[in-house]
């Protein structure tokens, strides 16, 4: 199977298989009264979402996970291995991709657990923080300790070189896994926003696969592409569907896991900008907020509140923030490049 062809396929089919799903899925989650709780805290003018069916998310895990597995028995019966490629170290490979899979699977339960606790439960708040915490702890170690024995220790520093780590790589990895999850939780509050900035992201680690013959990472990527092009076409603005905690941090494991994939989660810091904008906006608010003893920097956070509250539409807001993401995602893959050549 052509290589280039079979990430076009990948991104071809996940998009099929998500939108497809949105005529299943939206009725049936209508019909189970599966929908949004708007928190008085948030603006105004999201009371209009009330009731918007939530765990949409399902969509473009579904379609991802299906497109990867149909591009590997596709692969697998002509007898060519599309996922570890031409690598080396091609056991190592196929541990990094299918161990990141389980690792955005996992967080994806833990945030539907989290979903069907609001929505049928009717508590608006979900799981609590140390309840969510500790079950994203241990999937993360279980994830890193099976990197570790694989021998990927190591991180890949642009212009450096591979790094090993030691047991460093744990302390490391937590804080690189647990805050990366919930910056791209933060990022899903706008119609549209969370899957156009994944999508985006997606386009970075596509470049990089394609450029340096990571395939596998790539059909990884491209599934998650159409997924969340898929999706979208069902959470444009405005919204029949919300992907829930269920969407966001599925989309969180398998962005992280992708940066691993690549030995490179530093990259994160440009591929994943927005996502890095989002959280440190809601910490900087926090921390001033309590510095000050109540005083604000931003009107509300995360960031896309603010600017919601100084007068932009919610389109404008996606338009703005995953070109702004799209940018990063080249100037990512284009470090990563060149850092390679030195």
């Amino acid at each position: 199977m052509n290589r280039y062809f079979a990430l076009a396929l990948t991104a071809v089919v996940s998009f099929i298989v998500a939108f497809l799903l949105g005529f299943v899925l939206i009725p049936w989650l209508r019909k189970l009264k599966f929908g949004q709780t708007i928190l008085d805290i948030g603006p105004a003018w999201h009371k209009s979402k009330q009731g918007t069916p939530v765990m949409g998310g399902l969509m473009f895990i579904i379609s991802t996970i299906v497109s990867i597995a149909a591009t590997v028995i596709a692969s697998f019966i002509l007898k060519t291995d599309i996922i570890a490629g031409e690598s080396v170290n091609q056991g190592q490979v196929k541990i990094k991709i299918y161990a990141g899979i389980l690792l955005a699977i996992g967080f994806g339960a833990i945030g539907f657990l989290d979903d069907y606790i609001k929505v049928v439960k009717k508590r608006n708040k979900g799981l609590s923080i140390i309840q969510k915490t500790i079950p994203q702890l241990v999937i993360s170690l279980a994830y890193l300790g099976t990197l570790y024995q694989s021998g990927s220790s190591y991180m890949y520093i642009p212009f450096v070189g591979n790094v090993d780590m030691k047991w460093f790589f744990f302390i490391f990895g937590i804080c690189v896994i647990y805050g990366g999850i919930n910056a791209v939780n933060f990022t899903d509050g706008v119609d549209g926003l969370c899957a156009s900035v994944t999508a985006a992201a997606s386009v970075g680690f596509i470049a990089i696969a394609v450029l340096h013959g990571y395939f596998g990472v790539g059909i990884v990527a491209s599934a998650l592409f159409g997924g969340c092009l898929g999706y979208l076409i069902w959470n444009w603005h405005p919204a029949k569907v919300m992907m829930g905690d269920t969407g966001s941090m599925f989309l969180g494991g398998l962005v992280v896991a992708l940066a691993y994939m690549v030995d490179c989660p530093l990259i994160l810091l440009f591929i994943g900008i927005i996502y890095v904008i989002e959280g440190m906006s809601d910490v900087i608010q926090i921390g001033y907020f309590k510095i000050t003893h109540g005083k604000r920097i931003f009107k509300m956070a995360p960031i896309h509140h603010h600017f919601e509250m100084c007068g932009w539409k919610e389109t404008k807001i996606v338009t703005v923030f995953t070109v702004i993401n799209l940018i990063g995602a080249i100037i990512g893959a284009a470090i990563y490049y060149y850092g390679k050549i030195v």
